[in-house]
């Protein structure tokens, strides 16, 4: 059965940090591109951060550029989201989504999502 499973959410002031954490279980972690996804109050769920199956690659979305960080390790099939310098815009649910296949900037054909983490960042 796979597991996509993340930790790490919680409640910062603006200008703190948290590092998310996403582990999998069930699939072939290494052979699967991922991303990070927002889902923030009222907007529609938006990819921030996305990396190739090798963990090589990563892509970012305009705003989040030098404050978000994401790496795999697929020896331990995890992933993870380092957050910085976070702004009350950053609130929202974070999911990881497995993907087959890793164009034009962005993991896609996601097969697996998580059940998302909360963060809260106020001002």
């Amino acid at each position: 059965q796979v597991h996509l499973v993340e930790s790490g959410g919680g409640s910062v002031q603006a200008g703190g940090s948290l590092r998310l954490s996403c582990a999998g279980s069930g699939f072939l972690f290494a052979g699967y591109c991922m991303g990070w996804y927002r889902q923030s109050p009222g907007k529609e769920r938006e990819g921030v951060a996305h990396i190739t199956a090798s963990g090589w690659n990563t892509t970012y979305a305009d705003d989040v550029k030098g404050r978000f960080t994401v790496s795999k390790n697929n020896a331990d099939s995890t992933l993870s989201l380092s957050m910085h310098n976070l702004k009350p815009e950053d609130t929202g649910v974070y999911y990881c989504a497995a993907g087959v296949s890793f164009r034009r900037g962005s993991c896609q054909s996601l097969a697996y999502w998580g059940q998302g983490t909360q963060v809260t960042v106020s001002s």
